[in-house]
C-alpha cells in the first residue's frame, strides 16, 4: 500500500531539508598572476577517488577556498577553515574535508575547505613557506567577508587532520611570525585530529617533514616548524583527538602540544583512544570507543559557545 505524507509533515521535512542545505562557493585564494612563490612548471593538479572512496588531490599549485555557508535560519555565527591531511603530498579532500563541512553546516557552523598548495620545488620557491601562506590568506578572506557570510569575526577557527593538523597548528602558532604576519590570520580556536605537530626526530612523521621542508631542510627549520616549541600566551585554545596505536603519527605529537598549551595556560581538551590507527575521520566503525569522538567535539563546541546548546 502506498504511503501518503500529510501536508504538515511534508512541510516539516522540507523545512529540515532547507535548514541543512548550505550555499557553496569556490574561490581562488590569490588574484590571477599574483600567487606568491609561484614558479611556472609542468606540475599538474590531479584528482582521483581510491578504493576506500577517498578523494585524493595531488599536484596542487593553484590554491582555493570552498565555502559551505550555514543557512541563516540556524547559523550560530561560528565558522571553521578545514585543512585536509595527506602528508603534504596529497589532500584527502573528502573524508577530511567536504564531509566535515556538511557536518558543521548541519549544526549551524559555516565551513571552508582549504585546498592549499602542496610543497614542490619545481612549482614554487621556498616551498616550506607556501602552505602557511595559503592558510593565512584563507583565514584573512573568511574574516574580511564575515559580514557577507553572516559570520562573527571573533568565532573563526581552524581544523586539520594529520599534515593538515600540522598546518592548522602552524597557523595557530605562527600567524604573528614572518614577513606576512597578520592578526587577521589568527584562528580563534583549533581542532586537531591525529595531527603532525613536531618535526623533532623522536616523534616526527618523516614524510610530512621532508615533503614540507624539501632541500632547505635544516635544524633551524625543523625547530621552527615543531609547533610544540612555538606555543605562546597568544596561541588559541585547542581540541585534540588521537589514537594511541597510531602507527603513522605518534600520539606524542598531540600530547606534547597539549602540555605546551597547559604550560602557557591556554585552554585545551584532549581525547586519547586506545585503538583507532590513523586517518579515520568519522569512519570509526570497529574502532571501539573512538566512535565517541565526534560527540565529544560537539560538546566542546557547545561549551565554547560555537554551537547552540
Amino acid at each position: 500500500m502506498k504511503k501518503v505524507i500529510s501536508l504538515p509533515v511534508f512541510c516539516w521535512l522540507m523545512t529540515i531539508s532547507m535548514a541543512v542545505t548550505a550555499q557553496t562557493e569556490t574561490m581562488n585564494l590569490w588574484p590571477e598572476g599574483k600567487i606568491p612563490n609561484f614558479k611556472t612548471s609542468s606540475v599538474a593538479e590531479k584528482s582521483e577517488t581510491d578504493a576506500s572512496n577517498i578523494l585524493r588531490i595531488s599536484g596542487v599549485t593553484v590554491p582555493t577556498l570552498t565555502a559551505y555557508i550555514a543557512p541563516k535560519e540556524n547559523a550560530t555565527g561560528a565558522a571553521v577553515m578545514i585543512c585536509p591531511g595527506g602528508g603534504y603530498g596529497i589532500l584527502a579532500a573528502s573524508h577530511e574535508g567536504s564531509d566535515f563541512a556538511k557536518w558543521f553546516n548541519e549544526r549551524g557552523i559555516s565551513a571552508f575547505v582549504l585546498k592549499y598548495r602542496l610543497p614542490n620545488e619545481k612549482a614554487m620557491t621556498h616551498q616550506h613557506e607556501v602552505p602557511l601562506m595559503d592558510a593565512m590568506q584563507g583565514m584573512k578572506m573568511i574574516r574580511e567577508n564575515a559580514a557577507k557570510w553572516n559570520i562573527d569575526p571573533n568565532k573563526i577557527g581552524v581544523m586539520g587532520f594529520s599534515a593538515g593538523g600540522h598546518l592548522a597548528a602552524t597557523i595557530s602558532t605562527h600567524y604573528n611570525m614572518g614577513p606576512k604576519a597578520s592578526q587577521e590570520s589568527k584562528p580563534d580556536f583549533s581542532i586537531l585530529l591525529y595531527p603532525v605537530i613536531s618535526f623533532l626526530p623522536s616523534i616526527s612523521h618523516g614524510g610530512s617533514r621532508d615533503n614540507l621542508l624539501g632541500a632547505e631542510k635544516s635544524d633551524e627549520l625543523i625547530r621552527y616548524y615543531s609547533n610544540e616549541l612555538q606555543v605562546s600566551e597568544q596561541t588559541p585554545p585547542a581540541f585534540l583527538v588521537h589514537a594511541m596505536d597510531d602507527g603513522a603519527v605518534p600520539v606524542e605529537n598531540s600530547i606534547e602540544y597539549y602540555l605546551a598549551l597547559k604550560k602557557h595556560k591556554i585552554a585545551a581538551e584532549m581525547h586519547l583512544y586506545p585503538i583507532g590507527g590513523h586517518g579515520y575521520g568519522m569512519r570509526t566503525e570497529g574502532k571501539g570507543s573512538l566512535a565517541n569522538w565526534p560527540a565529544a567535539m560537539e560538546g566542546w563546541l557547545k561549551s565554547m559557545g560555537y554551537m547552540k546548546k
